[in-house]
């Protein structure tokens, strides 16, 4: 067990956790692990790449040799083996590609231990779908962020259209309720709140507000 703090924040696509982390993070001074675009990332490679998803060997081998750079601690700029993929992990496709790969048991093992080094002084935010659970199931404060589902399209279809990336709503709520259903059946680290999670149901909430909630709880942990 590290004495490096970590803080776990989990939740489903769209529950606004990637948005949180960032801010927690930067409030505290800590490190970011935008886990989420890992698996983006991956999924990305292996379509650029032509490779077959049900092929796990070859997704796996691949998550293996990906040389990825995040710019700013994890945030803004995203580089893969030097091409700029920041625009191409956030659209549908990319959100898509990543929940099937990380269904793939030997993709999660082979980004395991690149999860795992993100942990360094001062501390670490880490978002995802498993942080708390099995990535750092010693974090010292671990969350589980939700919405419920036509909230959580409203956001994502907001974030898309900010962003200049097409989007529409019945999609966006098509494409959430499947990858609910990807996340939470899948055999191998499924989306489930830590036995010792504390639960956030941000619908009514405000960033600000659930990144005060967080604060506040990791002060309480810490003291």
């Amino acid at each position: 067990m590290s004495d490096i703090p970590v803080i776990a924040i989990d939740g489903p696509s769209g529950s606004g956790k990637g948005t949180i982390a960032e801010m927690v993070a930067n409030r505290l001074g800590f490190i970011l692990l935008d886990s989420g675009a890992l698996y983006r990332i991956l999924g990305i490679a292996a379509h650029k790449a032509n490779l077959e998803l049900d092929n796990h060997n070859q997704v796996a081998n691949l998550a293996r040799t990906l040389e990825i750079e995040f710019c700013n601690a994890g945030t803004g700029t995203v580089l893969l083996n030097g091409e700029d993929v920041s625009k191409d992990i956030r659209t549908e496709l990319g959100s898509s590609l990543a929940s099937q790969v990380g269904s793939i048991p030997a993709a999660r093992e082979a980004l395991y231990e690149r999860q795992l080094r993100f942990r360094k002084s001062p501390g670490l935010v880490a978002d995802g779908r498993d942080m708390g659970t099995v990535i750092f199931p010693d974090a010292t404060l671990k969350i589980f962020l939700t919405a419920v589902v036509s909230e959580r399209a409203q956001r994502r279809y907001k974030q898309l259209i900010d962003k200049g990336i097409d989007a529409t709503l019945p999609d966006l709520l098509r494409d959430l309720n499947e990858r609910d259903r990807r996340d939470t059946e899948r055999p191998v680290s499924p989306l489930k709140p830590a036995e010792d999670a504390v639960i956030l149901d941000s619908t009514e909430l405000s960033i600000e507000e659930v990144v005060e909630q967080i604060l506040k709880l990791f002060a309480a942990e810490s003291s």
